[in-house]
Order: structure tokens, then sequence, then C-alpha cells
């Protein structure tokens, strides 16, 4: 924020969203942080930014990034990864589903025929693993 003259905080946003966001959200969806420690560290980020807002100092942060119209860095790596696995499922990639996900065999609900099977795992690496 000290790179740039203004104080304007729709140009600083659109800065943060254009050259920081990216670094912090670069293959998320393969690598999604899933200790506390790293979802800290990279929330820490967004945080310090918008608490260096003129506007915005004294706020708590879930105020401060609801006024800027973003959405907390956890939140944007789910909502992500239900976009990627919408695209594996309905063949908008070039991956193929079957060696990703799975449709539940069981159709007890009443909704879409697109119920996803989540696997068990028994090792501790494979619960994060993209199709888990």
């Amino acid at each position: 924020m000290q790179s740039f003259i203004t104080r304007d905080t729709d140009i600083l946003k659109r800065a943060f969203i254009t050259y920081v966001r990216p670094l912090l959200e670069y293959n998320s969806v393969i690598w999604s942080p899933q200790t506390i420690t790293d979802i800290r560290s990279l929330e820490k980020v967004q945080r310090q930014f918008t608490k260096r807002l003129p506007c915005l100092f004294g706020m708590p942060y879930n105020q401060r990034v609801h006024t800027l119209g973003l959405q907390t860095l956890e939140l944007h790596r789910l909502i992500m990864d239900l976009v990627y696995c919408y695209k594996i499922v309905f063949g908008l990639t070039c991956l193929d589903m079957n060696d990703f996900l799975k449709f539940s065999p069981t159709q007890a609900t009443c909704g879409h025929p697109y119920n996803l099977f989540v696997p068990f795992t028994s090792r501790n690496c494979r619960q994060h693993f993209l199709c888990v």
C-alpha cells in the first residue's frame, strides 16, 4: 500500500484483487490449506490489507470484508473448489470424472441426481485430497 500514491479505497481494493489475491489463491483447487496455521497465515494478508485502509481502520475483520464487498479467502477457496467440481462433473475440463469423483449409489434424497459420494479414508494424508 505504501507504493500507491492514492488513498482511494476502490482503487486499492482493485489493486489487491488484481495483484495480491491471485498469489494467495494460486492452485488452491489442488493445494488447499487444511491446518489452522496455514489458513490464518493466508487470511492474515487480507486482514492486514483491509486494516490499513483509511476508512476501515477500527472495524472488525468480517465487517471490513463485508463493507468492501469481498469474501474471506477461506470462503473464496471453498467456492472455487465447488466450481471446479462442477466443471469436472459436467465435462468442462479435460479431466475424466471417474478418475476423481463418484456419484452416490443411493438416490434417497429428493433433488438432483448429481450427489457425490465421499469415500472413506483411513489415512490422514488422503482426507484432504481433491476427490475426497
